[in-house]
């Protein structure tokens, strides 16, 4: 399809498109002021039944019917960011998948099937980086079945905003019925800026095991069993630190784990005592591993935090983290 409106807007996408990145422009509202428009600029997921879907960098799908197109063009991927390390989508997701490693793993194509029996979704959900060498439904069922015999349900995380044909695979999941459950930044920065910050540290212990202490303090997990541990250990090099309660055998203050790869250093499982908050201590935590982390020859930095905690974004976006990509992890109906 290829027309023009009123001799200025062209329309030069078809359905041969799909799978590419878009910017499209339709028609909203026509009345006495004239036409409205908006614009929609993302990876085109489907065109079917004369409704297009559009997969922007938010994971939202977008979908525009076909009459009511004005423009569309295929675009290039999006610009390098100005801000942060530059960093592409398999190099960043291969490090946060050595930081965070499950207890089992299976290949299915180029599909990683991963179990931590339940400790989090990271580690027991399929990560998808390619062909799965089955025609889709086959490679869900078999995905089901795995997870259904450990006892779990079925999860893929799937990723948008990168440069990564991952969008087309969101809008497919949800298509065949599975929920979007949850939404995770995956932010890159500079280490050194990190190791900078004006933070007392002196107080931060840092170890290569979490102990009874740090455990105490961590969250995901109310008793932490051997899986548990297994994932918290593994990785190159990792290192947790930790900032001593007020009170004698009470739970640290603060605590934090960090992952030095090569020149990444990914940082998790930040977590600060409530009664305890607003006095710095989670940049303290931060950048005390980030100064273990330089010593070490790391450069850069990453970390993943949930679109649902305005408080963590917040005290990243002061520290110079940007938003590299996207990941939603989609349940099995």
């Amino acid at each position: 399809m290829e027309f023009t409106i009123g001799g200025q807007l062209t329309v030069r996408i078809t359905p041969a498109d799909v799978g590419k990145r878009v910017s499209v422009r339709r028609m909203y509202e026509s009345g006495s002021q004239g036409a409205l428009f908006t614009d929609t600029v993302g990876v085109l997921t489907s065109w079917d039944s004369g409704v297009l879907s559009i997969t922007p960098r938010n994971g939202e799908p977008v979908r525009i019917a076909e009459a009511d197109l004005a423009a569309g063009k295929v675009v290039p991927a999006a610009p390098a960011r100005r801000r942060g390390p530059a960093a592409s989508f398999e190099e960043l997701t291969g490090a946060g998948a050595r930081a965070w490693q499950p207890v089992e793993s299976e290949r299915l194509g180029d599909w990683r099937l991963r179990s931590a029996h339940g400790f989090t979704r990271r580690a027991n959900s399929v990560l998808p980086l390619g062909d799965p060498g089955r025609p889709l439904d086959d490679a869900l069922g078999y995905v089901r079945q795995w997870y259904g015999r450990r006892g779990l349900p079925a999860y893929v995380q799937v990723a948008t905003g990168a440069e990564s044909t991952q969008e087309v695979l969101a809008a497919e999941l949800a298509g065949r019925g599975w929920r979007r459950e949850v939404t995770a930044e995956v932010r890159v920065a500079g280490l050194a800026p990190v190791g900078d910050l004006d933070a007392e540290v002196s107080g931060v212990r840092l170890d290569r095991e979490p102990d009874v202490s740090w455990l105490a303090r961590y969250q995901r997990a109310s008793a932490p069993g051997p899986h548990v541990l297994a994932v918290l250990r593994g990785g190159p090099s990792v290192w947790f630190a930790s900032v001593p309660g007020d009170e004698e055998g009470a739970p640290p203050a603060a605590i934090g784990r960090c992952v030095v790869d090569g020149r990444w250093a990914g940082f998790m499982a930040v977590e600060v005592d409530p009664a305890q908050r607003r006095r710095g201590l989670a940049t303290a935590v931060m950048t005390a591993l980030a100064r273990r982390a330089l010593a070490e020859g790391a450069s850069a930095a990453w970390l993943q935090v949930e679109q649902d905690n305005p408080g963590a974004r917040a005290l990243y976006d002061g520290m110079g983290f940007a938003v590299h990509h996207l990941y939603h992890h989609f349940r099995s109906a």
